[in-house]
């Protein structure tokens, strides 16, 4: 029975692996400045393999690159152990002035609906959380949409941190303020001014990629601060080829009172697509854009719009669409002007005539015919535009009043659900698609999907990804009760979800408006897990290592973080059946207490893909053979592990 590892696998290992594979002979062992025999590379060997030229020391190229780029993606690389905690209810919480008096205690509902949503909200450092979704939701995220800090210097920026040893990471207790995953202003004065905002971006950018699905896309909003080196580390992360567009989005209807150069009324947003496999999404057509279409002659048909029948091209450049056309009306031999020709070939236009498609005008005597284009042809939608315009989808005031309806107290900066919902359409969001947003701030995205699913039925699903940065504690939400920006977020996603199953009404009933909140934290595992040789070694009481979980964990905490281990989804159904955890009806079970021969044989008899125990849950030996012997009889195939 095979021991579950419990940390996130190394990137960089993996990629060794393979190349290990591709060109064993280029595999070597070379010392280390400690003396110390380490795998290596032969560049020369992969050289001569690959028969192509390897760019080697300061020889000219193209490349993006800044101080600290290589930490960064050791960073992405480097495995963590970590653990994300389910909370069904947060705990009771204090708000306190400066000096230290309480100005409120409050205890918001954590998760609603835990037991049945698929919808997740996780609180933590989002390249930790990154890392722990990776290997489960791998190629399964359809959209991905973040807003991360613009690097304006009055906002914040992820410190992380570069000074620790990758090969230590077992070492982190997974707690993001001694994790260096903290805040800190980013002023123009600072030298490290873009270095600081690309190491924090790199990272997540490429582990967001692996998240993406062959045919899903990813969409940052971003100003001009940073929207070059945007461009250029999307393109080395996502490729050239992948790049779709650079919307502009109209987040003002006139320029900020302030203005002295430029006025500014709009933001980027870049998109990007993991492959060609990616479809562009259409999108419905407005009811002023639909009020251009008409029946003045009552076609049975329908509305229809007259379009031009001929092309720009000349008789020259196409000398075959030169032809012509008969008026059925006043038999009148029609030719298209001499700089134009027609836009369609001679078989084409007789298909047209046939199908009563040419319209000569109310009288029938226009000495240009047009051609019919039926809206019923038509509605599965237009092409999106590289221009947002705030009529369309919304600006930043209708931003702001949306979110004060549903929290009066907030004065918040915001993107409009609007926006969101528009994304959506673009990305072709099938309707059990799963969309991540890992700076989440208020939650509009998490908005944007249920108010969507309302509207047309579907069952998308929404992961948001939040650090819980503190509110000031003078603002009006702390002291209204919310300590952390993560408390806003969930507050919004719950009031949000109300009002949107109210107002929907019956076509609603079976909308998913809860949220399984789970929180970072450092592993569940006690040191002696990962080091045990190690440990043994050291002359000290071994009293404290008879278990090697850590005291403070339940039950529940060990399965998320086992779910993870074995690539089942954070939103799987669990249920529990006395001492057993069951998940996704006894896919996986999982006992963490004390099991019998009885209990073993309860479980083989139900033939689990998975059966997870803890190493303690086994009195000695004799009934690990025990064990070993049910299966065999009951359920062979039954994948066992241990922690």
């Amino acid at each position: 029975m095979d021991k579950l590892k419990m940390h996130t696998p190394s990137l960089a290992d993996g990629k060794f692996a393979a190349l290990t594979v591709l060109f064993p002979n280029a595999v070597t062992e070379t010392v280390d400045e400690n003396g110390a025999v380490s795998r290596a590379i032969d560049k020369d060997v992969l050289m001569q393999e690959i028969n192509t030229h390897v760019v080697d020391g300061r020889e000219e190229r193209y490349q993006f690159t800044w101080p600290d780029k290589h930490k960064s993606v050791l960073l992405a690389n480097a495995p963590i152990a970590a653990a994300l905690r389910p909370v069904r209810n947060d705990e009771p919480a204090l708000v306190k002035d400066e000096d230290g008096k309480v100005i409120t205690e409050y205890t918001r509902t954590g998760s609603v609906d835990f037991d049945a949503t698929e919808n997740l909200y996780i609180e933590g450092d989002n390249l930790d959380v990154l890392k722990l979704l990776r290997e489960t939701y791998l190629n399964r995220i359809k959209m991905i949409y973040i807003d991360p800090p613009y690097n304006t210097g009055n906002d914040f920026v992820y410190e992380d941190d570069f000074v620790e040893d990758t090969d230590n990471f077992l070492n982190r207790d997974g707690q993001y303020d001694e994790q260096g995953n903290r805040l800190a202003p980013n002023l123009n004065s600072n030298g490290r001014f873009h270095t600081d905002w690309l190491n924090m971006i790199y990272p997540r950018l490429r582990i967001a990629k692996d998240l993406l699905a062959d045919d899903g896309v990813i969409f940052i909003s971003i100003d001009d601060n940073e929207v070059a080196q945007l461009r250029k580390i999307c393109d080395e992360v996502f490729g050239v080829t992948s790049f779709i567009c650079n919307f502009a989005w109209q987040k003002r209807y006139s320029p900020p009172p302030d203005t002295k150069e430029v006025g500014y009324v709009h933001e980027s947003i870049m998109m990007y697509r993991k492959s060609l496999s990616f479809v562009m999404g259409v999108l419905p057509f407005s009811d002023d854009q639909l009020s251009r279409y008409s029946n003045p002659d009552n076609d049975p048909r329908g509305n229809w719009k007259a379009t031009d029948y001929s092309s720009r091209y000349t008789r020259t450049e196409r000398p075959n669409l030169y032809y012509p056309i008969i008026n059925p009306n006043t038999e009148e031999e029609i030719y298209p002007k001499e700089t134009r020709v027609w836009a369609m070939s001679q078989d084409v236009h007789k298909s047209h005539v046939l199908e009563d498609r040419i319209w000569w005008g109310v009288k029938g005597d226009n000495k240009v015919p047009s051609l019919k284009n039926f809206v019923s042809e038509i509605m599965q939608g237009k092409m999106p535009q590289s221009l947002l315009l705030h009529g369309e989808v919304g600006h930043t005031d209708n931003a702001t009043k949306e979110l004060r309806e549903l929290i009066p107290i907030l004065k918040f900066t915001a993107k409009p659900t609007k926006l969101i919902k528009h994304l959506c359409r673009i990305a072709n969001i099938e309707d059990d698609s799963i969309i991540l947003d890992f700076f989440s701030g208020s939650a509009t995205t998490a908005h944007a999907v249920m108010q969507l699913n309302a509207e047309d039925g579907g069952k998308r699903k929404f992961i948001m990804v939040q650090l819980p940065e503190v509110c000031d504690e003078k603002s009006e939400a702390a002291k209204d009760g919310y300590a952390t920006i993560t408390e806003i977020g969930k507050e919004r996603i719950r009031r949000a979800g109300r009002k949107i199953k109210d107002e929907a009404g019956e076509k609603a009933q079976d909308l998913d408006i809860g949220f399984r909140v789970l929180k970072l934290d450092s592993s569940n595992m006690k040191d002696v897990y990962y080091t045990p040789d190690e440990l043994a070694q050291m002359q000290f009481d071994f009293d404290g290592f008879t278990d090697n979980i850590k005291d403070d964990r339940t039950s529940e905490d060990l399965l998320f973080q086992v779910m993870l281990e074995l690539g089942i989804p954070l939103s799987a159904k669990i249920t529990q059946k006395g001492n057993l955890l069951c998940v996704n009806d006894n896919y996986l079970i999982a006992c963490f207490d004390r099991v019998d021969t009885a209990l073993i044989t309860e479980i083989a008899k139900k033939k689990p893909y998975y059966a997870v125990f803890r190493d303690s849950s086994f009195a000695n030996d004799s009934a690990m053979v025990n064990f070993e012997q049910v299966f065999n009889t009951y359920s062979p195939n039954t994948i066992r592990r241990v922690l």
